[in-house]
């Protein structure tokens, strides 16, 4: 079995949620104070008994209305569904311990525990008095606070909670819920074999090589056992005989001292008796780290990453102790449930991988039955299963729920593609608040400049530019796309390039492929080409999608982002970067516009390559739509497009630009336009 589902109402940050859950290993995501470790405190008050069930007025929802609070008290319900496991045998351990709490007979069995915190019924009918005059919700919290809260009550109920059929703890204990919360000190829980945690695990692995030797019968084993038993017990012995003779002499010292003192009295005088038991000889072990020099060193000198993950692998082991019904018979745990708290804390990226596969093994060879981990680090999502992400947010002050595996539908391509490519980088979209997509590395590189630009920082909008690696925005949006109930409702920006092509038309039956073209040549020759442009989002170019944009240059000018920095900014010689070729050329043809020079003077200063003869014979013969000035900085704009290499260009682009920016309000401080279609991108997306 596994708990398939929590419904929780009116806890903390959740006013009324369904979240799903699936066997295996559940990745809680999101940003902060979205609800993740509230998710896990719910669980916990149902399955950890170690957890106080008796709340306070600060554990409510405090979006509940005055209306609602003046028509009853307010209420905290927390209900778990659990289902049978696809591969579960009937009459299973599992169904025994659940067979009071089942709403559904049928296979796959459903059962239910639900946890609530109340105000009696007797109680109602005063609350209702007081709080019908009081006119502000806050008078009415701190009525409840000081008159109600300590007259409130907490029930487990199982099975249907109309029924109100209390539970059995007996059941409840079979469940094994282990906690990490965020805050631990894992050093305190585990230095020497006094802590309760290194004992039981002592205590269990001992003698394992008999324990877990299947060639021998249960008999063999149990005799094997008793006789280590009886070895450790005469060595004991015979070390306790020992230190007797060793305190002989001191003994008839202390004994006269009794004496003396008139301790001895009827003919009785004290002595000294004991033995020593293997779980005393626990208390002197201590856990320490052994080099391969030979050099051992105590847990307290070791890194914090290092001992959170012994801790964890000490719990696990402790967990798989606790469920053997061979080591604990009927009091063996059944259900074990291991949730944990950013375990990234400490780790780098590689152990916080490694994490994660330990974890998954520990599923398949069922030490644990269910994991439920809180994550902020992009390193762990990137490394989970789609499908075992859970994504917390919240969208206008109300905690939602969204599952990125099941966005996909029956689109296989685009999940095995998002799975593929959803690295630390990428799928720092799935923690963001906001979205915007680009085509490549130089728009990745270059976005938060143009952001500061136009005093619209990203960061500090909570706005994650994420590079597609090309025209493949589809397949992400999917994640995004607000008409889907299981996706991320996030706003999202997507820029992307016009591209015009063009191809020869197909008179002798021979097949042509589209080519890249110039804007000036786009629909210049209807009836030698075709042409076309990137249409791969046309369906959001509307703005009719609620939460997803596209954005791309002027349908008659644009070209490609490089192109378009330039149209944009003709006269910029910040953007001829060292790594740029034909750079002199370049600062003499922006020389000739910034001087108002005519298009043909331009032309002279062109080499006499053949793509300058292109662009060159296309602007002469490009439409009467395109005046000289548009002309000019078109030329500008494909000379300097046939110039750079994406990305050293713009990695030396972004420094300039940022030192630029650094100068403004000062002489030295050159104006840049940022392009009109990445500008509407930037502001929409932080509105």
């Amino acid at each position: 079995m596994y708990i398939s589902s929590v419904k929780i109402k009116n806890f903390r940050n959740f006013d009324n949620i369904d979240i799903d859950f699936h066997e295996g290993v559940n990745v809680l995501i999101g940003h902060n104070n979205s609800g993740k470790s509230n998710l896990l405190r719910a669980l916990s008050l149902i399955f950890d008994g170690s957890v106080r069930k008796q709340l306070s007025v600060e554990d409510f929802n405090n979006s509940l209305t005055k209306e609602s609070l003046k028509k009853e008290a307010p209420k905290i319900v927390i209900s778990v569904h659990i289902t049978q496991s696809e591969n579960e045998r009937l009459m299973s351990d599992e169904l025994i311990t659940v067979s009071n709490w089942l709403t559904k007979l049928e296979e796959p069995y459903e059962a239910r525990i639900q946890y609530e915190f109340f105000l009696p019924k007797d109680e109602e009918k005063n609350y209702i008095d007081l709080v019908k005059n009081i006119d502000e919700k806050e008078e009415i919290w701190n009525l409840i606070r000081s008159q109600f809260i300590r007259l409130y009550v907490n029930k487990i109920w199982v099975g249907n909670p109309e029924h109100q059929i209390p539970i059995d703890n007996d059941s409840l204990n079979k469940f094994d819920f282990q906690f990490l919360d965020a805050i631990r000190d894992v050093e305190r829980d585990m230095f020497s074999g006094k802590n309760t945690l290194l004992k039981s695990v002592i205590d269990f692995f001992i003698d394992y090589d008999i324990k877990s030797d299947e060639t021998i019968t249960e008999e063999e084993q149990k005799e094997k056992l008793e006789e280590r038993r009886k070895e450790f017990s005469d060595n004991s012995s015979d070390l306790i005989e020992t230190i007797h003779k060793r305190l002989d002499s001191g003994n008839q010292k202390i004994l006269s001292y009794t004496n003396g003192i008139g301790a001895s009295y009827d003919k009785s005088t004290p002595d000294f008796k004991g033995n020593l038991t293997e779980s005393e000889i626990y208390t002197v072990l201590q856990l320490i780290i052994k080099h391969e020099t030979g050099m051992t060193l105590p847990i307290t000198h070791n890194g914090l990453g290092y001992n959170n993950l012994i801790f964890m692998a000490l719990l696990l082991s402790k967990m798989q102790a606790d469920s053997d019904g061979n080591f604990l018979g009927s009091n063996a745990k059944v259900f074990p449930i291991l949730a944990i708290e950013e375990p990234e804390a400490h780790l780098h990226p590689t152990m916080q991988n490694e994490f994660i596969k330990f974890l998954k093994n520990n599923i398949r060879e069922k030490k644990v039955k269910q994991i439920f981990i809180t994550t902020h680090s992009t390193h762990i999502s990137s490394s989970t299963n789609i499908d075992d992400i859970i994504c917390l947010y919240t969208d206008d002050s109300k905690t939602n729920v969204s599952y990125p595996g099941k966005v996909f539908d029956k689109n296989n391509q685009s999940k095995k593609y998002v799975q593929r490519f959803l690295d630390a980088t990428k799928s720092n979209m799935l923690f963001a608040e906001k979205v915007i997509f680009v085509e490549g590395i130089a728009e990745q590189l270059l976005l938060h400049i143009f952001a500061d630009y136009l005093n619209k920082p990203l960061e500090k909008n909570h706005v994650a530019v994420i590079n597609v690696g090309g025209r493949y925005f589809n397949h992400f949006l999917s994640l995004f796309d607000s008409n889907n109930k299981y996706a991320i409702n996030r706003k999202v920006s997507c820029i992307t390039d016009l591209d015009p092509m063009r191809k020869e038309k197909n008179e002798n039956g021979q097949k042509n492929n589209f080519k890249a073209c110039y804007p000036f040549e786009y629909e210049m020759d209807l009836d030698k080409f075709d042409y076309s442009t990137n249409n791969s989002l046309d369906k959001y170019l509307n703005n009719e999608h609620s939460n997803i944009r596209v954005f791309v240059q002027p349908n008659k000018y644009g070209k490609t982002f490089e192109y378009q920095l330039m149209f944009d900014n003709p006269s910029l010689k910040l953007l001829l970067t060292d790594s740029i070729s034909n750079s002199q050329e370049l600062a003499e043809l922006m020389d000739h516009y910034e001087e108002n020079e005519s298009l043909q003077k331009l032309i002279d200063t062109l080499s006499p390559s053949n793509e300058n003869q292109r662009i060159i014979k296309s602007l002469k013969d490009t439409n009467d739509s395109w005046n000289e000035d548009n002309k000019k900085k078109a030329l500008i704009a494909s000379r300097y497009l046939n110039s750079i290499g994406k990305g050293e260009n713009a990695l030396e682009l972004a420094s300039v630009l940022k030192d630029n920016l650094e100068l403004k309000g000062q002489s030295d401080y050159e104006d840049f336009v940022v392009p009109k279609y990445i500008e509407g991108a930037i502001r929409w997306v932080c509105e």
